[in-house]
């Protein structure tokens, strides 16, 4: 009885709170003086022509840093947690049923174009919406298929650790570089804006965001492939 009561009286301070949220409710009419300079001196500022993903590359760079290293660190937890030694007796009795083929040969048909999509995705980050973390995902999707389709795959690790480091340590000497020759970390000023809305503009935020996008593809990549064994 009095477990009924603590629940029927939580769910009606709840109701009641929501209640006043609903009450004072009012939309807003106009945009606060941080979204208001990010609208209107962003693009002329960051030479981006969009301004979400140009918010999140540079006004908010530290942000989108720690989202790196949360997305590092759970690919190494998910690495270390299903690490596992196969031992031959294993390997014997586990025997993944192939895909057919007509399957397999889709997803190689396919696997060039995703990973162009999502080449393009990020590199057109600053003009069309995408980003880094999208194209990312984009590219780690087309290595879910292939193994999907082919249990047999698997990934180059030499090289897919070579990538995911390396682009890394280039996302993190491009933000130095922007520390030193432009206004703060990831300040994509210290090259040339170049011509709004064309490809090679908004400085160094093509760059950055394909940096963002190979580390992100690649460590994607390595937890879909470590959850397949």
């Amino acid at each position: 009885m009095i477990k009924r009561a603590t629940v029927l009286l939580s769910l009606v301070l709840l109701g009641l709170v929501f209640l006043q949220l609903v009450a004072g409710y009012s939309p807003r009419t106009a945009l606060n003086p941080v979204a208001e300079h990010y609208v209107t001196a962003g693009p002329e500022e960051l030479g981006a022509a969009n301004i979400v993903t140009a918010v999140l590359v540079t006004y908010r760079g530290l942000d989108t840093l720690g989202e790196v290293a949360v997305l590092f660190i759970s690919a190494a937890g998910v690495g270390l947690l299903l690490r596992r030694k196969t031992r031959p007796a294993d390997t014997a009795r586990r025997k993944p049923r192939p895909s057919s083929e007509l399957v397999g040969t889709a997803v190689r048909f396919l696997l060039p174009l995703i990973f162009v999509l999502g080449a393009y995705i990020f590199i057109n980050g600053h003009l069309t919406p995408g980003g880094g973390f999208q194209g990312g995902a984009v590219l780690a999707s087309g290595i879910m298929l292939l193994l999907l389709a082919d249990p047999h795959a698997h990934l180059n690790h030499r090289l897919v650790h070579w990538l995911e480091s390396s682009s890394g340590f280039g996302y993190v000497v491009v933000g130095v570089l922007g520390l030193v020759f432009a206004g703060g970390f990831l300040d994509n000023r210290f090259l040339g804006l170049g011509t709004f809305g064309e490809l090679f503009s908004a400085g160094a935020m093509p760059i950055i965001y394909a940096l963002i996008g190979l580390k992100v593809g690649t460590e994607l990549s390595a937890v879909l492939e470590r959850m397949k064994d």
